[in-house]
């Protein structure tokens, strides 16, 4: 079995897990101290808690809790899955304090399914504290409420209106304040959720946190290459960006231009 950590968050990891081999017998007991959510990507296998058995596939998910004890069977070959890793704290500010286990298995529906297909190419994007942990967001509020049992209630400290949190938190991101650098640390600065920042930020200004982030990096780009800064690398590091080639790959969504192809345009 091979597992390789895709990203790491503040209060959350993703792990991609591939399973090479058959192994029909079931595993030795695991037990994990921390909220799971695991959707498979290709395969399947079985996973036992207690008595209770299930398959976990494309179409079906788990949701792990601290302290279960599980088993696991491979008999149908390899499989590959995203494991998504929640340390309290966070989990606390998704689910809310009175979340409890219903039942474990999610059906992965379309929306889910897409949701899984963008927060996997998000990681691919290189903008790991908001892009992808936006994504991360969302699946685990939709796997806390699907397995809920009774109502999950998300945490909304203050009850903040949302256009009240869409304001400081593009003040925040324009100011470049401390905190303002990942989805996650920037929603505990405002005191409410990571989802509910994300969903109040949308549907306020039509654009989610992620994309406004990058509009206001590409703007300070803009103002840097037309004072005649040539060092792209330095810039892109500068901006909070993972690497040049990110930067560019930013800069070229929102413009339609490289950076090299800006520095012309801005100097003709």
């Amino acid at each position: 079995m091979a597992v390789s950590e895709v990203a790491h968050l503040h209060g959350a990891s993703v792990w991609a897990v591939d399973c090479c081999a058959v192994h029909p017998g079931w595993s030795d007991v695991e037990v994990r101290d921390d909220h799971r959510f695991v959707l498979v990507r290709g395969g399947r296998f079985l996973r036992r808690i207690g008595r209770h058995e299930s398959t976990a596939d494309p179409t079906v998910a788990y949701l792990g809790v601290p302290g279960e004890v599980e088993r696991f069977a491979h008999p149908a070959g390899g499989d590959r899955c995203t494991s998504i890793s929640v340390r309290p704290e966070l989990w606390r500010a998704i689910a809310g304090d009175h979340w409890t286990l219903g039942r474990p298995d999610v059906y992965v529906d379309g929306r889910v399914d897409l949701l899984h297909r963008r927060l996997l190419r998000a990681g691919r994007t290189g903008d790991v504290h908001f892009a992808l942990a936006e994504e991360v967001v969302r699946l685990v509020a939709v796997a806390a409420l699907a397995a809920s049992q009774g109502r999950s209630r998300s945490r909304r400290r203050g009850g903040l209106p949302d256009d009240v949190v869409a304001a400081a938190a593009r003040a925040a991101v324009l100011d470049n304040e401390p905190g303002s650098d990942g989805l996650i640390p920037l929603a505990e600065r405002l005191g409410v959720s990571p989802f509910a920042l994300s969903r109040a930020f949308s549907a306020v200004t039509g654009v989610s946190l992620t994309r406004y982030r990058n509009r206001v990096r590409v703007g300070r780009a803009l103002g840097r290459i037309e004072s005649g800064d040539r060092d792209l690398a330095g810039l892109a590091a500068d901006l909070g960006f993972s690497d040049q080639a990110h930067m560019t790959r930013t800069i070229r969504a929102h413009l339609g231009e490289t950076p090299t192809a800006v520095r012309t345009l801005l100097s003709a």
